[in-house]
């Protein structure tokens, strides 16, 4: 069954309410009617017209840039047909990618000229959390990461050592519970220093003179040695409950009193350390999430307005104890001036709206699916309202604006029609142009290489710029599909266009102004187990001039938190301003095996295999489970954070071999099998899970991950929502 005859189908199972041309399913009609619109100042039925305005406008704009996408491919795999035989001329590649529109010219140098935004985007930089919008607990730890508990995490990960008496167990083991104060002591020594000794011999923190104090064991005092970094206390001057000191614009507050286990015994009565973690969090409607109908997709915007008004919460039992989990309130301390200083005690939030290739049902007009990403805009906007006007006690944006973020857009043509959107979006709403700030996902080809148009596209809106391995690289197999068989996934990361993509990305951000204005990101730590290898190794993201990254879980913005200490991102931007400049050229560099090289046939296997795992162990829980995000045991059983991205390049990664001969179709089919059963076995305690092996010719999630490999060359872009979208909601009908 095709993409719109299964839209068709679910078509007919949803109950519609007519408004004009438009046919709207009657949940998410009520929803907006009675949840989303009161206290927004947006009639119903104006909305409603307004979208049908919408679709009717710019429905075919949208139709006709999927067609260009398509159109590009095709010139593109025929002259690599044509070319492929006499070896690869990257000087005339370029010369054909500028003759059919795909490379467009250089324009003139400007900045961006955003307003209206939060210091969380614009000046402070920090860890960000991507979380699906449409499991509420997830939403409720990310958006409370913004202060989380340094103690626990360097308890409850391998950035300590089990080694000497340190080892993690069910009851508190003191020892390591030591070790931990130690490296707190450390981390405030080495980014809060007092002006004389360490904070490791304090015996006492208090307030004299508006400044921070100490005591120590000898009864001689000394303060800090940068007294700017103190910001403020709660409790008592003599005696606080806390303090708050600040460094590279991010803070800290050291928590005094009785606490749990660690810091029990502590000399200075110190508990616990919270730092600022996650300053950002993306609330995801995309790649994380498993929405395949109407019901998915209001859970989604349920949830979303739920953190619009501040009132989302999650009732779970536990000990045969009734928890509610809510959001956190800000917190407020007493100034050295003595006046209060709020501080806010959230993550802010942007939401990132599907891709403008994917179709819904729950929205018809003349009868057909209308463009997902138009519906998301408008509802995520409505709900958004309400922390505009301050329907809440729990704002969001301080500073007036909405966050969104816009994902697999191809060139600066798209950019430019999602700006478009943006803008009609606002005149339905009654919003100020540019309250709905933007943000670039640079995962497409035709937008890194043509990058600085595409921000000239929404200069006066963009607040995000980032890159991703993951998603770009897919894009990147699929668009030179035709040019031959790419090297081994593990090699594709020190691939000479992904060097450049990543250096150009941070590069033009910076040369179009957005260093104190907005954020510049890079992609995800996947390894969420693995938090010591994080902690070596992420901080190049820092290095190479980013000013936020991805992170897989709030203990790991935490951590991640720490190398915003030990780098000032903001000084590395303007050393990086001065560095030569990436060359185009180096992007459009193919990542193909080279011809006299033969892979020995454990060398295939591996590489087979190891994708095959992967797309298995995302699958059997997307498919079978509605599980957008998983943690999924790799091979070797390293856990890894998989979404559609990493699906889209393994499933292309195996598609370009399969199609190039340096596997066969059984030898796919082969290994699939091999490794359904090791993925049941992985998933042999999910009570939730179906295995695959035991029937694979009835098995839905088995059939999705064969149709992305043997199908992948025939997914537009090598997207893998298509295949997806179909397969989870026939398995939603056997359920």
């Amino acid at each position: 069954m095709s993409d719109e005859e299964t839209m068709k189908k679910n078509a007919s199972n949803i109950n519609y309410l007519k408004f004009g041309k438009l046919e709207i399913a009657e949940t998410l009609y009520n929803f907006v009617k009675d949840d989303a619109i009161p206290n927004t100042g947006v009639d119903t039925e104006h909305f409603w017209n307004s979208l049908t305005d919408i679709v009717s406008d710019l429905g075919p704009k949208n139709s006709a840039l999927l067609k260009t996408r398509d159109e590009l491919q095709d010139k593109i795999d025929n002259w690599h047909k044509e070319n492929r035989s006499k070896g690869h001329d990257p000087i005339a590649y370029k010369k054909f990618l500028k003759d059919i529109g795909y490379l467009v010219e250089d324009i003139a140098d400007f900045n961006i000229s955003t307003e209206n935004v939060d210091d969380e985007i614009a000046t402070i930089p920090g860890p960000q959390l991507v979380v699906p919008l449409d499991n509420a607990r997830y939403v409720l730890n990310a958006v409370n990461a913004r202060w989380e508990s340094l103690y626990d995490a360097f308890y409850s990960t391998n950035t300590i050592s089990e080694a000497n008496g340190c080892k993690r167990i069910k009851k508190y083991n003191p020892i390591r519970g030591d070790r931990v104060i130690e490296r707190a002591r450390h981390f405030l020594d080495r980014h809060f220093a007092l002006e004389r000794d360490t904070h490791k011999h304090v015996t006492q923190y208090f307030i004299k003179d508006n400044q921070l104090a100490v005591v120590f064991g000898d009864g001689t005092e000394t303060t800090l040695l940068k007294p700017q970094q103190f910001v403020g206390y709660t409790g008592s001057a003599e005696n606080p409950d806390s303090v708050l000191l600040c460094h590279h614009s991010l803070h800290l507050e050291i928590k005094f009193g009785d606490g749990l286990f660690i810091g029990r015994r502590d000399h200075a009565n110190i508990y616990d350390v919270f730092v600022e973690s996650a300053i950002t969090t993306i609330m995801d409607c995309e790649d994380s999430v498993a929405s395949v109908d109407t019901n998915d997709k209001l859970q989604v915007y349920s949830n979303w307005l739920g953190l619009m008004k501040g009132t989302l919460v999650r009732t779970l039992v536990k000990d045969d104890k009734t928890i509610e989990r809510t959001m956190e309130a800000d917190k407020e301390y007493i100034g050295i001036d003595g006046k209060p200083v709020i501080k806010n005690g959230r993550s802010l939030m942007l939401v990132r709206n599907v891709g403008h290739h994917l179709y819904t049902d729950m929205v018809l007009y003349d009868g057909k699916p209308v463009p997902e990403t138009m519906v998301d805009l408008m509802v995520t906007s409505l709900c958004a309202i309400h922390d505009l006007k301050g329907n809440t006690q729990l704002r969001n944006s301080k500073a007036g604006s909405v966050y969104i973020v816009k994902p697999k857009l191809h060139g600066p043509e798209e950019i430019a029609f999602a700006n478009e959107l943006f803008n009609r979006a606002e005149d339905v709403l009654g919003l100020e142009r540019h309250t709905l700030k933007m943000g670039i996902m640079d995962e497409e080809r035709r937008t890194s290489v043509n990058l600085k148009a595409c921000i000239n596209a929404v200069k006066e809106r963009l607040v995000f710029i980032n890159t991703g391995f993951l998603d770009r690289t897919g894009d990147d197999i699929h668009t030179n599909m035709e040019a031959g068989p790419v090297i081994p996934k593990g090699e594709l990361k020190k691939a000479k266009w992904l060097e450049a993509y990543e250096a150009s990305n941070v590069q033009i951000g910076l040369e179009c102004g957005l260093k104190d204005s907005a954020q510049i990101g890079k992609g995800m730590w996947a390894m969420p187990e693995e938090m010591n290898n994080m902690m070596k190794t992420k901080i190049q993201h820092l290095k190479a001039g980013a000013n936020t990254s991805w992170v897989p879980s709030p203990t790991a913005a935490v951590l991640h938190s720490i190398h915003y200490h030990r780098l000032n991102v903001k000084s590395r931007q303007v050393a990086l301003m001065a560095t030569s400049k990436i060359l185009v050229d180096d992007i459009l560099t193919i990542p193909l095996l080279d011809k006299d090289r033969k892979l020995s046939a454990n060398e295939i296997r591996h590489e087979l295999e190891n994708n095959a795992q992967g797309i298995l162990g995302y699958v059997s829980r997307w498919v079978g489970q509605g599980v957008g995000c998983s943690k999924v045991p790799d091979i070797n059983d390293v856990a890894l954070m998989e979404d559609c991205a990493t699906l889209r390049i393994s499933s292309q990664h195996i598609a370009n071999w399969l199609h190039h001969g340096i596997v066969s179709e059984e030898e796919v089919r082969v290994a699939m099998e091999r490794m359904a059963v090791i993925v049941d076995r992985q998933n042999r305690n999910d009570k939730d899970y179906q295995p695959m092996a035991s029937d694979f010719s009835n098995s839905v999630p088995f059939k999705a991950a064969m149709d992305l490999v043997l199908k992948g060359r025939e997914q537009a872009n090598g997207y893998t929502e298509f295949i997806l979208y179909q397969r989870r909601q026939e398995q939603k009908a056997l359920n």
